[in-house]
């Protein structure tokens, strides 16, 4: 899995914009999830301010709170791909919360890749194609330049080409009120 690249800009102190970093981020791989990957790029618990110089704000879980916001590309591997037999499900539970703090918390057992966030999330499809699964298995087939505003819906993504899909998507933390 490729890199990505992530320029930030930033202020002086004497009130110049310049690039504060210039990076390539590594995809965040995980057993249980097999040709799948996460580049988080940048984020924040709270809402933004600027200008700042271009550190990085903290962000310490996958899923933003109320207020906060995440900015990540995510990887999807064909269905096609499978789990080893061996596989150790409570080794790979640790490894992801470990480099995905909180993702594994919001899938369903019942029903894998199923989860409801309270997130407003902006997805657009880079590359491939894509199903969202909604709840009823109603489906909406998404190809390269499609997009969706999921308002803390219950859902769940299948690639069911033999082709990777890349979603660019943008995480709003927001409050549930049901």
């Amino acid at each position: 899995m490729n890199t990505r690249r992530l320029v930030v800009t930033g202020r002086t102190a004497q009130g110049k914009s310049v690039v504060a970093s210039d990076s390539e981020v590594e995809p965040i791989e995980v057993a249980l999830l097999p040709g799948n990957g996460f580049h988080q790029l940048w984020g924040d618990d709270s809402p933004p301010s600027v200008p700042t110089d271009g550190s990085p704000p903290p962000h310490p879980q996958y899923f933003p709170p109320a207020g906060g916001y995440r900015f990540l590309f995510f990887t999807l591997g064909p269905e096609s791909i499978a789990l080893p037999e061996d596989l150790d499900i409570v080794a790979t539970l640790e490894e992801m919360e470990l480099k995905l703090p909180g993702l594994a918390g919001v899938m369903e057992p019942e029903q894998p890749g199923m989860h409801t966030t309270d997130t407003v999330d902006l997805d657009l499809v880079i590359s491939g194609e894509v199903w969202l699964e909604l709840d009823d298995r109603i489906e909406v087939h998404l190809k390269a330049g499609d997009s969706v505003v999921q308002n803390g819906t219950r859902h769940s993504w299948h690639n069911r080409t033999n082709e990777p899909c890349v979603i660019f998507v943008t995480l709003l933390g927001a409050r549930r009120s049901d």
